[in-house]
Parts: structure tokens; sequence; C-alpha cells
């Protein structure tokens, strides 16, 4: 094998698969990154793979000698982001001096200015990325993926105990994708608007996503996010896959049932505030250096007399805090106290400069929805005011 590439080129697909290398493999080799070079298409592609998540990506060089090799994926990041810009010449050396003999394998990588030999392993033991077969892809827009996850990622649960609850569910709908996340305390519901439906004949479709896969795959769409070219989703037992252009990413399901989260979202409200977003977010991150002392708790009281919006946080032995905004507010006074970072998350993600919060009771679901815009759903579970 032997191929002439951008160090740019290189470096920048190595960053984007190297996330999908474990950082404690169970065997040696997926601590690699499969290179595979073709001479015909002048294609080198990268692939990575914990046997959970798996990213492969492909782009243009000067393949001279068709060939693949397994390489440590650590090492050849943090060479090659060090390299100087230009070219830079990839060559299986043991291929040509007969020395390819297990661990003997030899690659060297020689840019402008030097030379670096790395210690490789034989392609076939690399475990191969999963195929889905007999399945007709999904197609979805990218910028629907993209706007469907950035706002529900945040609410996804870190407890891997919860199994389901650590992954984002999507729906694709005949003409729409939802997005749910939800860790138990608070609920995103996402719609989006898929631009290319369904075919008459495909059903609606279910499946819960681990976040760490939806995460890498966010990141890599952000680099594509100016192409018009759609995502294919293809799903199998156990199995997701995104692909398109050069890139694809395969991850395993979660199992389990999704919680019937519609059910937990009122269709009533008792009271209704309008805010100015910014504002409110900036408040409450000052308040938030307070609230960090003690329990992460804030007050909000809503004055409808007074059209305004308070925050206050009581941390004894440190000190205490109160901000006030004015605010549209319709039904009676009320006081209410979340967890500090709940709020400030689903405030980020709310993409609107207005939102507005809906709320009855002072111990019930709290909704939080963006005035225009994207159809997006906030559920809040406020805390009990302990005196």
């Amino acid at each position: 094998m032997k191929l002439v590439c951008a160090q740019s080129d290189l470096s920048t697909n190595l960053s984007l698969v190297n996330r999908a290398v474990p950082s404690r493999p169970t065997h040696p080799v997926l601590a690699n990154v499969l290179l595979q070079a073709d001479a015909e298409t002048n294609q080198v592609s990268l692939t990575a793979f914990d046997l959970s998540l798996g990213i492969r990506t492909s782009f243009n060089a000067d393949v001279w000698q068709s060939g693949a090799i397994a390489l440590p994926a650590k090492l050849l990041v943090d060479i090659t982001s060090r390299l100087p810009e230009g070219e830079i010449t990839l060559d299986d050396e043991s291929a040509t001096d007969g020395t390819a003999t297990g661990e003997g394998l030899i690659v060297s990588l020689t840019p402008k200015t030097g030379k670096y030999q790395l210690r490789a392993m034989g392609a076939e033991e690399f475990p191969e990325l999963p195929l889905i077969e007999n399945t007709t892809a999904i197609y979805l827009t990218a910028t629907s993926l993209i706007e469907g996850l950035r706002g529900s990622l945040f609410a996804t649960s870190g407890d891997e105990t919860k199994q389901v609850l650590t992954g984002v569910h999507l729906t694709v709908k005949q003409d729409t994708l939802e997005f749910a996340a939800t860790d138990g305390h608070r609920l995103a519901v996402v719609e989006t608007t898929n631009e290319r439906p369904l075919e008459d004949n495909d059903q609606q479709l279910e499946v819960t996503v681990p976040a760490r896969a939806l995460r890498e795959l966010e990141r890599m769409l952000a680099h594509n996010a100016a192409s018009e070219e759609p995502i294919a989703l293809y799903l199998d037992q156990g199995q997701v896959i995104f692909a398109w252009q050069n890139q694809r990413l395969t991850s395993r399901t979660l199992e389990g049932q999704y919680p019937a989260y519609r059910q937990l979202i009122p269709r009533q409200f008792e009271r209704q505030v309008t805010i100015e977003r910014r504002q409110f977010l900036s408040t409450l991150e000052r308040i938030a250096v307070l609230a960090d002392q003690k329990n992460n708790i804030v007050k909000l009281t809503i004055d409808s007399t007074a059209q305004e919006l308070t925050l206050s946080c009581e941390a004894q032995e440190m000190g205490s805090g109160r901000e006030s905004m004015n605010a549209e507010i319709a039904g009676e006074d009320i006081e209410i106290a979340f967890n500090v970072k709940y709020l400030m998350e689903g405030l980020k993600a709310l993409p609107s400069p207005e939102i507005q919060m809906h709320i009855n009771q002072n111990l019930t679901p709290v909704i939080f929805t963006p005035l225009g815009g994207l159809k997006m759903t906030y559920l809040a579970m406020p805390v009990q005011l302990r005196n």
C-alpha cells in the first residue's frame, strides 16, 4: 500500500473517526484505525469501531498502490495533527521487504520534513462494521436532524442503569421527525419538518439511539451542514446506520420500552408567563453562582400585579441574591422552585428570542415553549421549597 494525501485531509478525517476508538479496548485491534486505500477510485477510507459505535469516513488521495492496514489511533492522531501542512506519503514498508508477519507490520509517514514509522496490525484482524441488508433506506435532511438533536440531546440521562433513557427516541412520521429525551426529571420533545417525506408504503418508524452516537452524528453533520444531500437511515434489529456522502455512522440501538412521554405533558394551564429568553438565561447564570453553593435550587416569584418575575437564591452561610425582570404574566401569583441546571440547559436549547412558561401549581410539571420558530416542548419538574 502506498498513497500521498494532504496533511489537513488526513488529520481532519482522523479526528472524526477517532471518537469511536475505545479508551479501554477489549481487544488490542480496537485501539487502531483501519485505513483502506483504493487505487482505482483514489479514495482513502478510515474506520474506527468499539463494537457498539462505528464511524467511517473517506477522502480523496493519490493512491499508488491499494491496500489496507490497522494503525494505532492515538499515535497516528497525535503525530498527524502536529505535522506541517502539505503532502504526506503513507507507505506500507513491510509489504515490500517481506516482514509482514503478525506484529511485524511497519508503516512509514513521510512529511516534507522527515519520516515516522509506526507498528501496525493486519487489516484482517479489524472487525467488520455491521451491514444492514434487505432494508429500504429512509431519507432525512441534515437540517432536520441537527435541529432535533440540538433540542433534545441535553435532556438524556447519564445514568447507565436507566439504559433506555440514555438515548434519544426518534420517531419518523410521514413528513415530520420527532425527537424525545428524558432523564426522569425533565423532558425535551422537538418536532422538525422532514422535507423528504416517507414513501406511501413506509410505516411510521421508532428507534431509541444512544446519546453518545447521536452526539458524534451531530458533530459530523455540522461539518456537512451546507450540503443538500439527504442522510440515509437504515434500521434493523438492534442496529441503526446513518450514511451520506463519504461518511457513515453505525450504532447499536437501545432495547426496552421508551416511556409514553406524550402523556406527561399537561394540556391546560392556569398561568402563562412570556419572557425574553436571553435576559432570563443570563440572570439565571448569575444566580447560579450562589445556587451552586447550596443544592442548586433557584426560586421564581411570579407577580402578576407588577408584571414581574423575580429570581432568588438563599445560600445560608454564603449569602443570597435576587434579580427581577419584566414579564407578561396571565394568572395568579405563585412561587415555584427549580434545579437551576435544568432551567439553564432548557433555555439554551429553546431557539427563539422569547419563550413562554406554562404553569399550573408549584409542584406540577412546567412547560417551556419557544415563541415562533421550531416546534419544541421542554418540561421541567419543580422542586419543593423547604423553609
